[in-house]
């Protein structure tokens, strides 16, 4: 007689077999489930890894608490030392597991698929592992950050448009937009996403290295300094505009604006605005994560780079920086060396690069790179001469060395 086959090629009847011997003296379904129980706990060396909704884990007990409904529970342990308890029917063991079939049988008696990571067939499978031969894990990786999220890091080959998530203990001072250098330990693929963990060598902000597409600028005509200072006898021109003045006029540009997820019908219900809702509710960490998908979506996004500073800014400027940074080393890509023209704040949508750059000058300021700090408000004031932004107030006190703490006294 030919044995009944599932979809895997894996024989039911040999579950079916299996499940009969483990329940043989359990005549309910407490008792069954006791009884799977304890044959996991006689036959099968823990912990085990697996994965929980893609997520690698350490299986390191399994336990039924007389929960019917639920069924067995498995307590797993993530990579940064946290444990969940989970129902085990959430749980997906890799084919080599010992206890396989243990739990195959186990899932069968629940009426669920035995083998729920085997739904690709041999053909998805080849394409996969086409896909994966470009991660070599004799050598380091080049990786671009696009988001991050406990833990983790989704990124993209610096050379190429592939995407994984790498697993790291190393990523606490990493993100959105830099580039890192990993030396990979492991590479998997959980359906069908690539996942790579690995020890991180070097963290960098490197725009170029990221392979973006400028951002465009629309010409938007001349500005003449001649009719923003025409002079006053009582009102002598301060020297910070002498330069810009004499230099006289120059092109007006306005920076192309990427947000994702933007519904051009409404312009009041964009995502920023949703961000600085969500987090003037307190509501901080939805706040981040819609920025950070904003970021991996489109790196470009720069106001996602500005408002992931503002969120760090008041307790963490040395993580704030960082995130102000990438933004503004993006928006230079557009730039080029000798950009002499002007951003004006006026235009709407070169307002994000120059948040990016305002925040990132202030970070220098509270870090005491005060010599940084005042390149940075001069060259904002070359930008946007109308100074929007008050930088100009800012000038003679990083001039002076005054540490952030003490001007924010007076």
């Amino acid at each position: 007689m030919t044995k009944k086959k599932s979809l895997t090629g894996k024989s039911i009847s040999d579950l079916d077999e299996l499940i009969e011997n483990i329940i043989v003296d359990a005549y309910n379904t407490d008792e069954q489930l006791w009884a799977f129980s304890q044959v996991i706990e006689d036959e099968i060396e823990l912990p085990a890894d697996a994965f929980v909704i893609g997520e690698p884990v350490a299986v390191i007990d399994v336990d039924y608490d007389g929960n019917k409904q639920r069924g067995l529970t498995a307590t797993c342990r993530c990579e940064d030392g946290s444990e969940h308890v989970v129902a085990l029917f959430d749980v997906v063991f890799p084919q080599t597991f010992e206890g396989i079939r243990t739990m195959a049988a186990y899932r069968r008696w629940l009426n669920l698929e035995p083998w729920p990571d085997e739904g690709r067939n041999a053909k998805s499978k080849r394409k996969h592992k086409a896909k994966d031969e470009d991660i070599d894990l004799g050598r380091p990786a080049d990786l671009a950050v696009l988001s991050l999220k406990e833990g983790t890091a989704r990124c993209r080959l610096t050379e190429g448009q592939r995407e994984l998530t790498l697993r790291s203990g190393e990523l606490w001072d990493v993100v959105p937009g830099m580039v890192l250098t990993v030396s990979p330990k492991k590479h998997w693929r959980f359906n069908g996403h690539p996942y790579l963990s690995g020890e991180v060598q070097s963290a960098r902000i490197d725009a170029e290295a990221l392979n973006l597409i400028p951002l465009g600028l629309a010409d938007r005509g001349t500005w003449n300094p001649n009719e923003a200072w025409r002079g006053d006898e009582d009102e002598p021109i301060d020297e910070w505009v002498l330069p810009i003045v004499t230099h006289g006029p120059r092109p007006m540009f306005e920076m192309e604006q990427i947000l994702p997820d933007q519904d051009p019908s409404d312009s009041f219900n964009d995502p920023i605005t949703k961000v600085i809702d969500l987090n003037s509710t307190g509501e901080r960490a939805e706040a981040m994560m819609m920025l950070m998908d904003l970021c991996r979506k489109d790196m470009r996004c720069l106001d996602a780079h500005a408002h992931l500073g503002n969120l760090s800014f008041d307790h963490r400027p040395q993580e704030a920086i960082r995130h102000y940074e990438v933004g503004l080393r993006i928006g230079e890509l557009s730039l080029g060396d000798g950009f002499i023209g002007v951003l004006p704040w006026g235009f709407i949508d070169n307002r994000p690069f120059l948040r990016c750059m305002h925040g990132y000058g202030l970070c220098l300021w509270r870090l005491n790179r005060f010599d940084e700090a005042e390149d940075i408000f001069h060259r904002i004031l070359w930008l946007n001469p109308q100074d929007n932004q008050g930088v100009r107030f800012l000038c003679d006190e990083v001039k002076n060395k005054t540490a952030w703490e003490n001007w924010k006294l007076e």
